[in-house]
């Protein structure tokens, strides 16, 4: 019908293969469009049977600390700047950690799944148990000397002291991780969110009614935040166990076995911010500022990850099942669907700049400091909403090492010497430190990008189908 035409198929077969396989790309197309659209669908609908209870999940469990930190900041601005620390640093960083030791998980179960390999996988949740608590156990000194830890990274006295003193009340928490994670990847794995969605919709209502209790009836302060934290997450771990250990994966859980003796950056990422915003003049204020931003960053912020989640599962199931195409159109189905929604929360967060602090304080001066760093959270959260998909893409594809350090040379070698340059040399403040650790991530996604780009997916199945077959042996 004409070169226009023409040349309008062949930018859709560019596209849809990344500028690679013709041939590949023609076969999606010669279906017509009728029959993309029917493809997206079915993926669409996959990827959101799993996604829809994991983002219920992961909001709900952050909506935890939002309540801790609401009640914090009504107590003062000390105690809030001093329970953002204590949860944002100190627990924030072996958040992240354990995090990202769990994710392997992803890895294991996924693949195991998708090749039908369903009695390894709660072996492998075993392993990860015992290997996070091990992790957790020497990583206790930092809790219990939180406070000097502070002191050492610039923090005003008094506010180390009070974060220190609130540290130690987070060991149970800090333990809690080493079951939880492991658990809801077991479940993400089998497509079982809805289970986790249900014991964090649980949890939540307990806590609103503890947290009241214990802080505004009984006057408990920042330790009563703490014990409700504690409490909150090990009953949704000790939830989360009972249903898989009463029958709700008789496949995949044939009780505790010894079999699990056989055969650990990127949440630390932001957390470096809040201590090199300490070390700056009226260092409350801007930590509450900071804090609020981050917060508000790490609560949306539960969506993309979900789609981390969802996106390693599916990016795991197709390769355990030897289908290197549906493994990269989960992809591209995903990460178009996850900055869909990030870019509803930029407009959101432009739109509520001067407002959404709010539910944090009515300190006037915090308003308008937060109010100032509205625009840099809006393009934070853009960015992130493509970050972690293209992250789980690689937990899925078991590039965890490879990821690793980009991850260390992004964010230590490029964010952070950058924010430092901009914050002090040019006297940015915490809008140079920000930005200049934006710009860290803004490389890291874009090395993921072409590494996802230029990945041969029909070679990742065959490595992922021996992989598996190694397994069962060792087993």
């Amino acid at each position: 019908m004409g070169d226009g035409r023409g040349d309008e198929e062949e930018c859709r077969v560019a596209l849809l293969n990344g500028g690679g396989a013709a041939k590949e790309g023609w076969q999606v197309v010669s279906g017509g469009d009728g029959k993309l659209r029917r493809r997206v669908w079915e993926e669409s609908r996959k990827l959101w049977v799993i996604v829809a209870p994991a983002i219920f999940s992961r909001v709900v469990t952050y909506s935890m600390n939002v309540i801790t930190q609401a009640f914090a900041g009504h107590l003062g601005d000390l105690e809030l700047a001093a329970i953002s620390i204590a949860n944002t640093v100190v627990v924030g960083f072996n958040f992240g950690l354990m995090l990202g030791m769990a994710s392997a998980l992803e890895t294991l179960c996924g693949q195991a799944f998708g090749a039908k390999k369903y009695h390894m996988m709660g072996v492998y949740m075993q392993r990860s148990w015992i290997v996070l608590l091990a992790c957790a156990v020497l990583l206790l000194p930092m809790y219990i000397y939180a406070e000097d830890v502070l002191l050492l990274t610039g923090q005003p006295p008094e506010l180390s002291a009070m974060a220190g003193r609130v540290s130690v009340w987070f060991i149970p928490l800090h333990l809690s991780f080493a079951f939880l994670f492991p658990l809801q990847r077991f479940l993400q794995c089998q497509m079982k969110n809805f289970a986790s969605a249900a014991a964090s919709g649980v949890a939540l209502c307990v806590h609103v009614a503890i947290s009241w209790l214990l802080v505004s009836r009984f006057r408990f302060g920042l330790v009563g935040i703490a014990l409700t934290l504690n409490f909150s997450w090990w009953a949704t771990a000790a939830m989360l166990f009972a249903y898989v250990a009463c029958g709700g994966c008789p496949e995949t859980w044939n009780g505790l076995s010894l079999e699990a003796f056989a055969g650990l950056l990127e949440n630390w990422y932001y957390r470096i911010l809040i201590l090199l915003t300490g070390n700056l003049k009226n260092a409350a204020i801007a930590v509450d500022a900071l804090s609020i931003c981050m917060t508000i960053n790490a609560w949306e912020l539960m969506i993309p990850l979900a789609f981390f989640a969802g996106t390693g599962v599916r990016v795991a199931n197709e390769l355990g099942a030897g289908n290197g195409k549906g493994a990269r159109f989960a992809t591209i189905v995903s990460s178009v669907t996850s900055l869909v929604i990030g870019l509803f929360f930029w407009v959101l967060i432009v739109g509520l700049h001067d407002k959404f602090a709010l539910i944090f304080t009515s300190s006037d001066v915090v308003l308008d400091a937060v109010d100032n760093l509205s625009v840099l959270l809006a393009f934070t959260i853009l960015l992130n909403s493509i970050q972690p998909v293209l992250s789980g893409v690689a937990v899925g594809s078991g590039w965890q090492s490879m990821v690793a350090y980009v991850n260390i040379g992004t964010y230590y070698l490029i964010g952070i010497p950058m924010g430092i340059l901009l914050g002090w040399l040019f006297k940015l403040g915490v809008l140079g430190i920000w930005a200049g650790m934006i710009g860290g991530t803004a490389v890291q996604t874009l090395i993921l990008a072409i590494i996802t780009i230029r990945c041969d997916w029909d070679k990742e199945a065959m490595i992922a189908s021996t992989r598996m077959d190694k397994w069962s042996q060792v087993r």
